[in-house]
């Protein structure tokens, strides 16, 4: 009838096996992917997948690099603070040690050889005190001695920094470079100098541990909103392997039906040599 599109039997175009070359190929693309899934772990590989999430999911990838960065450089000042922290400790416990020979050389009628091993331990321990400070260094940077700078941390991606003020703690600061115990005289003006060295390396440690608190904070956020950005980001681009297990096996299936049905197509032209048998 008019209108009718049937085609006549042909060996020369097989309708039947380009339909099925067809969903065949379309079968292999699929299993493609669906292993790409499964070996990268991920559902959007690239732009080609899904234009959108890919972008989205580069500029998270982007902004985990700069906080990792960012924790990277405030650990790098957590760790300077607290070299100056442990060795501001350890200048506070000498400062103690050297108070004891203090109070002991200022008794009175102390004996000569009394008072010459009191200031040579006195002059020890200050000594001791001044190595504490020079060696109190981390990848270059001192907090404690003279001339010390501030110590300026990266917090944020965006450039802000937090600031640490250098809390100088050698003899010359602290007003012990000239103290002896030498004589009864500077006896009672070294225990006087202690007492206020005492008191200023407590402050400067208030102050050191207070930065280090606020590093301390402020590292535990970047930590947490990276965990976040990474979570956002498997939520984006991660394949669920689960479904794509089960999918790997229907489209296998898919796949070998769609061979067997490729060639039952090509084997439909066999059927033309029996219209010219003898």
């Amino acid at each position: 009838e008019a209108g009718e599109n049937t085609m006549g039997m042909s060996i020369n175009t097989n309708v039947g096996a380009m339909i099925a070359l067809q969903n065949l190929n379309r079968s292999n693309d699929q299993l493609e992917k669906t292993q790409l899934h499964i070996t990268t772990g991920l559902k959007v590989n690239g732009p080609k997948d899904d234009a959108s999430t890919y972008a989205i999911a580069q500029r998270m990838r982007g902004d985990i690099a700069g906080m990792q960065a960012v924790k990277t450089a405030l650990a790098a000042g957590e760790s300077t603070l607290n070299v100056a922290i442990t060795a501001g400790k350890a200048i506070s416990d000498m400062l103690t040690e050297m108070k004891a020979k203090a109070v002991q050389a200022n008794q009175a009628g102390l004996d000569t050889a009394s008072r010459v091993a009191l200031s040579d331990d006195f002059t020890s321990l200050r000594d001791q005190l001044e190595t504490i400070v020079q060696t109190a260094e981390f990848n270059g940077k001192n907090l404690i001695t003279t001339g010390a700078s501030a110590l300026t941390v990266l917090s944020t991606v965006d450039g802000s920094t937090i600031s640490v003020t250098p809390q100088v703690m050698n003899a010359t600061a602290l007003g012990l470079d000239t103290s002896t115990l030498a004589d009864a005289s500077g006896a009672a003006t070294a225990l006087t100098s202690i007492d206020a060295a005492i008191n200023s390396v407590t402050s400067s440690l208030a102050s050191l541990g207070s930065s280090a608190k606020r590093i301390e904070v402020q590292t535990d956020f970047t930590v947490q909103l990276v965990d976040i950005l990474k979570e956002g980001v498997g939520n984006l681009v991660d394949a669920d392997l689960a479904e794509e297990s089960a999918s790997l096996q229907a489209l296998q299936i898919k796949q070998q039906l769609g061979v067997q049905a490729l060639s039952i197509a090509n084997s439909g032209p066999q059927s033309i040599l029996s219209l010219f048998g003898g």
